[in-house]
C-alpha cells in the first residue's frame, strides 16, 4: 500500500511521544518508509518492548513495502523496520552487533531526545504525523 501523494509530498517529520519525553524525526526516502507513513494518518501507539539494551521494537499492525536497501548495521537514532516481524525497531545504543539477516530497511532518523527509550523493559510510544 502507498501512502497518498499529499503525505509523499508533505509530510516527512514525525513525533514520538514517550511519557513527558517527545522525540522527533525524518524519515527517509523510499518504498518503506512511504509504506510507513501510510499507516499515520492517525496516531500510532505502540507497546515497544527493549532489545539487547540497544533498541526497542514493536510489531507494526500490518507488514510495509520491503524495497529499499537492506542494511546490517545501524546507529543511534535509526529507525528501521525488520520484515520478519514485522516490526519496527529504534536505536538507542550502539553496541557493534551486526543485525541477523535479512536486515533492516533504514526509514527514518530521530533528532534529539532518543535516550527517552533507555529505560528497561516495555514502555507505550505514540507516533504521529507532524504538521
Amino acid at each position: 500500500m502507498m501512502a497518498p501523494s499529499h503525505v509523499q509530498a508533505e509530510h516527512r517529520k514525525i513525533r514520538l511521544k514517550v511519557g513527558d519525553a517527545m522525540i522527533t524525526a525524518k524519515l527517509k526516502e523510499g518504498p518503506a518508509a512511504r509504506d510507513f507513513l501510510s499507516m499515520l494518518p492517525l496516531t500510532l501507539t505502540l507497546t515497544m518492548n527493549d532489545l539487547y539494551g540497544r533498541e526497542k521494537f514493536a510489531s507494526l499492525p500490518r507488514p510495509i513495502s520491503t524495497g529499499g536497501k537492506h542494511t546490517h548495521t545501524y546507529a543511534v537514532g535509526d529507525i528501521a523496520y525488520w520484515p520478519p516481524g514485522p516490526d519496527i525497531a529504534i536505536y538507542y545504543h550502539y553496541d557493534g552487533e551486526i543485525i541477523p539477516d535479512p536486515g533492516v530497511i533504514l526509514i527514518g532518523k530521530c533528532g534529539t531526545g532518543v535516550e527517552a527509550l533507555r529505560v528497561p523493559g516495555s514502555l507505550k510510544v505514540i507516533i504521529e504525523l507532524m504538521n
